[in-house]
């Protein structure tokens, strides 16, 4: 090959578009390794709704502020800076394994004991040395940033302050490598009390292969306020407003615009029209592959699911079993609609899905 043709080749992947979702690293790993049919990602409805996190992949020490509709929220750094949108992970992690704990009507604990490799296939991340140095780091920050909030949770108003979490302690090193192998996270009462007043949403599978900080803090409020519904719509400065970013209007505007572009978002197309921003549900992007090879529902067992779980939402419940069983949980079942009730039997009573 001659120096001209590897100048273009260089050349050429250099100037390859990026991908705006991250390659899926562990493609044959369960998606929660302690039980792939309850611990679905979970994440807590107040911090989806507030601007908790920073989207900076710099160290941010800024003190922020934040009042919306009656909540106001600060939001002050340690000296390692603001818990990231990434460093959430965690956070989502130690809530799914607690409502998996609840719906299978285990005791609960604030403190939570769980493997460090766990932890990192289940988010998608990096499983080498620097993967688990940047776990560290976001358990130092994760405890270090200090809320001080009157945000509603379970219930209950009350003007608290706390670390995200309250400590993190690393049980067990690899003597070979030096790498944790299990850690312990004790959660802040605030995080914890969303869990116990069932105030969290699942999220897609597909959260944690975002790329950028803030089509996530997008997501997360898309998937807060539309829900369910077929389309949800926002202004633009609004919009900013809830994602916490500090930039000019104009260059939101062009995030957005891309976003709409690549049309990568996960369960929701987005549109903007002047400074109006709708989000649309979209029709789950598997569901076609997925009725076809375990074919669809009929209408007589979405009524028996919807007795055997009244408080839960049965097409939610529905996309996990499908997900379950397209992962290794079981074979294909030769009788759909039986084998979706006895999925809906297993469940703990007390089991609630968004």
């Amino acid at each position: 090959m001659d120096e001209v043709t590897k100048f273009n080749l260089r050349v050429a992947e250099m100037t390859k578009p990026i991908d705006p979702l991250l390659p899926d690293r562990h493609p044959n790993q369960d998606f929660f390794i302690c039980d792939i049919m309850d611990a679905v990602p979970k994440d807590d409805m107040a911090s989806m709704a507030h601007p908790v996190f920073s989207l900076s992949t710099k160290p941010d020490t800024r003190i922020r502020q934040y009042e919306h509709n009656g909540n106001s929220i600060q939001i002050t750094p340690s000296v390692m800076g603001l818990a990231t949108i990434h460093d959430k992970d965690i956070l989502i992690y130690c809530i799914s394994q607690l409502v998996a704990k609840l719906n299978q009507g285990a005791d609960l604990s604030r403190t939570l004991r769980l493997c460090a490799y766990d932890l990192l296939v289940a988010t998608n991340r990096q499983t080498t040395g620097r993967g688990y140095q940047l776990l560290k780091d976001a358990f130092e920050r994760l405890r270090g940033t200090s809320i001080t909030t009157n945000v509603l949770t379970n219930g209950e108003r009350r003007m608290s302050g706390f670390g995200l979490i309250d400590d993190w302690d690393i049980r067990i090193k690899d003597p070979k490598t030096e790498r944790m192998v299990e850690i312990e996270i004790t959660l802040s009462k605030w995080m914890y009390n969303s869990v116990i007043g069932k105030e969290v949403l699942t999220l897609s599978r597909d959260y944690f292969r975002l790329r950028k900080p803030l089509e996530r803090r997008v997501y997360e409020i898309a998937r807060k306020h539309c829900g369910q519904q077929k389309q949800w719509a926002i202004s633009l400065d609004t919009l900013q407003k809830k994602c916490g970013s500090k930039g000019e209007i104009r260059e939101f505007r062009r995030m957005i615009r891309k976003l709409v572009q690549h049309d990568h978002l996960p369960d929701y197309r987005v549109s903007i029209a002047g400074d109006k921003v709708t989000f649309h549900k979209r029709i789950e992007r598997e569901s076609s592959d997925t009725n076809q090879q375990f074919g669809i529902l009929e209408p007589e067992t979405y009524r028996l699911a919807s007795v055997l779980l009244p408080e839960a939402d049965i097409k939610a419940v529905e996309m996990d079993w499908r997900h379950w069983i397209a992962n290794g949980g079981v074979k294909a079942p030769d009788d759909p609609d039986k084998a979706f009730l006895g999925f809906c039997k297993k469940k703990n009573p007390n089991y609630y899905s968004d």
